[in-house]
This record gives C-alpha cells, structure tokens and sequence, in this order.
C-alpha cells in the first residue's frame, strides 16, 4: 500500500528528533505544512501537514531516551513516521531506535548527509571519504565512534543494502527491502548522493504503512520531494510582522567552526560577549546581559579553556540563564540543539512554525507573536554561515553586513 493517498496528497506524517536544530532541520526538509512542538503532540497530525517533534532526549540515559520515543508512537495513527537522526551517529540511537522499531514491520534506515559531506558505505558512515570511527568527529563524546551503523544500533538486526542495490530499478530496490524485511532484518541502505536517498524514499513509500523510515534530513528531504511532488505543497506561509527587535546570537557549540563564523559576524560590526565555561556552570544565578539596540549581539562559550567532554546540557543551560532576559525582545539565531532548546524553555515557547532554510540546516522559524528563531546544529556551516542568516534576517542592512573575505567553495 503506498503511502500517497488516492486523491495524490501526502498522509500525515510524524516526525521524532532528538534535539531542537534536528527537529527544524527535519521539518523544513520535509517541506510540508505543519508545526515543531517541543515535547509531546496532544494530537495526531492533521492529513496533509507534519507533526516535528523534538524529543529532547540527546543528553537523556538509554533508558529515558527509550520511553520518549515509545510514548509518542500512538500519534503515528497510520500516517507517515519518520525518525531523524544524527548524520554521526550520536545520541541514544540504539535504545532509540529499538524503541521506535516496536510495533513496527519494519524500520528502512538511511544515515548519509551527502549536503555535509557524510555518506554510507558498505554500512560505514563516511565524512568527507574518512570512516567515521577514523575521525575526530567524536572529539566531544564520551566514547569512541561506532565502526559501523550496525555498531551504532546495538542488538537491532540489521543487513546492509549496497549501493549497487540502491541504483537498480526502484521496483528492485523495494522488492529488495520487502525480502529483507519479511526475514526480520531493518534495511541499512547505502547512499553517496542525494539521488541514491531519492531512490530509497521511493522505493519505502511503495511498502506497508507500516514501515517507518530513519534517517538524517538528507532522507527527509528526499521524503520531502516525493510528498511535496504528489500534492505541490510546501511550507505554510507565515504572517511577516516586522517590528524592530535586536538580533540576539547564541553561539552552544564547541566546534572549531564556530571561531570562523563569530569573525564574520564582528567583522561586520556585531558586538561580542564571550562567557567562561565556569560562570555558565555555577547554579548560583543568571548572568544578565544586556543586547546591543541598534544592532547584533554574539554570545558564545569562551574558547579560551577546554570544554569538558558531556557537559553539554550544563553549559546550554547556562548560556539559557545568561542570555534569557535580552532574548525576551529578540528576534533569535541559536547554534546546537541543545543551546537552542534550553533557551525557548526559558522564554517559554513550545511551538514553532517553519519558514524556511537560509542554508542547509539553518531553519528561519517563527514563534506565536511573530518573532524570527534561526537554529542550525552546532557542526553546521562554512565560515560566512552566520552571517549569511544575520543578513537573511536583516535585508535592510545587509549592505553593512559584509564578509570580510569570500569563502572557497559552495557555502551550502
């Protein structure tokens, strides 16, 4: 049974993520009308639209990652359910996804982000050709990479589906994944371009409702493409209120990249307010700061100490402590997702509605009273990536913001 109503409109889809910028990042990938909500739906999704969860569950144990996942599965009510995971593989994915596995057929599972440079062969994620295991892409965790997605999934029985698979006819490649999954085995299809995930969601649409679909925003994008195609819907359009706010920026990542992108922005006139990993980890109380009126406001973690390895939640919370009372009035740019969901907590907001991207990963939402939430994942971006949204968000500046050099390559 496919998974396209007969009239050619997309079901209702369900969408889980285990952090806020994973949950944006889904939803505009999928390109549907519909909401992120920041806990748990009181309600299935309407026909036609995308419920995006964010789960919150990154920093949570196995075990509270686990029920997360299991209590919302009763909003699926027969629609599309899609899962998003990281394209590194971090997180709780193996109790995750044995969780979300339950009750299912079967799980189709599609890890690569070709956009970043993250692929999947022979059942290996790749970033930029290099073995993840063989990175230092988990610099920050408390262990070490898994050498395969099968490793990352734990006891989930799992069979690999190669690229020469992939690239057959489609009714070979569903026929494929239906075999497999009649075995009892959840498909790991490889995938090098966005065209082998196109060939993947094509070939999943085609089997049991049932089945649900993991996968990075590069399966949900390809997803995104084949519902959209059979409705022409997109992204619900969004009332533009423009009142003047300041440009609040918080920078939650520890990513080398961050460094780069902060200088375009000050280059560019921003004002800069770095914070010590060990004020943002005293409990005693916020530290307030003020934003600049007329302009844009930096804060970041100070890179002038070492970060501790899972103090993630820790450091978020504060920077949400530091910057909370200037975000009140401010229209917001918030990197990781972690630093993004501890922030809206703060201010309260448990819904957003997606505009669009500004660049891959980089979702321009907005909040019930109309104000702007950029978020993007913390390991996302090349150097102008910041600026390119400050200049999204402020076109009537934009010839003040400026990149001090041009960047080499494609910024997306």
């Amino acid at each position: 049974m496919s998974r396209i109503t007969p009239a050619g409109r997309p079901s209702r889809v369900l969408a889980l993520a285990d952090d806020l910028s994973g949950a944006a990042e889904t939803a505009a990938a999928l390109g549907l009308p519909g909401r992120i909500l920041l806990g748990p739906p009181t309600a299935p999704a309407p026909d036609g639209e995308a419920l995006v969860l964010d789960l919150d569950t990154r920093q949570l144990t196995a075990d509270e990652a686990a029920r997360a996942v299991g209590a919302v599965m009763p909003y699926a009510d027969g629609g599309l359910v899609f899962k998003k995971v990281d394209s590194l593989l971090r997180g709780n994915l193996a109790s995750e996804a044995a969780s979300y596995a339950g009750g299912a057929t079967g799980v189709v599972i599609a890890p690569a982000l070709p956009v970043a440079g993250r692929t999947v062969r022979d059942g290996v994620v790749h970033v930029h050709g290099t073995a993840l295991h063989a990175t230092d892409a988990w610099r920050a965790e408390r262990g070490p990479a898994p050498e395969s997605v099968r490793a990352a999934l734990g006891d989930l029985p799992t069979r690999v589906v190669p690229l020469s698979v992939v690239r057959s006819p489609v009714l070979a490649l569903s026929g494929w994944l239906r075999t497999l999954i009649a075995k009892g085995h959840h498909p790991v299809c490889d995938a090098e371009t966005n065209a082998d995930l196109d060939a993947i969601a094509q070939a999943a649409l085609q089997l049991d409702p049932s089945v649900r679909l993991l996968g990075t925003g590069g399966l949900a994008a390809a997803l995104g493409r084949r519902l959209a195609a059979a409705d022409g819907s997109g992204l619900r359009e969004t009332p533009e209120l423009t009142p003047y706010r300041p440009l609040l920026v918080v920078v939650g990542t520890a990513a080398p990249s961050a460094v780069a992108q902060i200088a375009q922005l000050l280059d560019s006139g921003a004002h800069h307010v770095p914070v010590p990993a060990h004020l943002l980890t005293d409990h005693r109380g916020p530290h307030p700061l003020a934003t600049t009126p007329d302009g844009i406001t930096v804060v970041s973690i100070d890179g002038g100490g070492a970060v501790e390895p899972g103090s993630a939640r820790t450091l978020a919370a504060g920077l949400a402590r530091t910057v909370a009372e200037a975000a009140r009035d401010s229209d917001l740019v918030l990197t990781g997702g972690e630093t993004a969901r501890r922030v809206l907590d703060a201010l309260g907001v448990r819904e957003l509605l997606p505009v669009g991207q500004i660049h891959h990963g980089a979702v321009h939402a907005r909040t019930a009273d109309g104000r702007s939430v950029v978020t993007r994942p913390g390991s996302f971006g090349e150097p102008d990536s910041l600026l390119r949204i400050a200049r999204a968000l402020r076109p009537d500046h934009a010839a003040a913001l400026t990149p001090s050099f041009v960047p080499q390559g494609d910024p997306t």
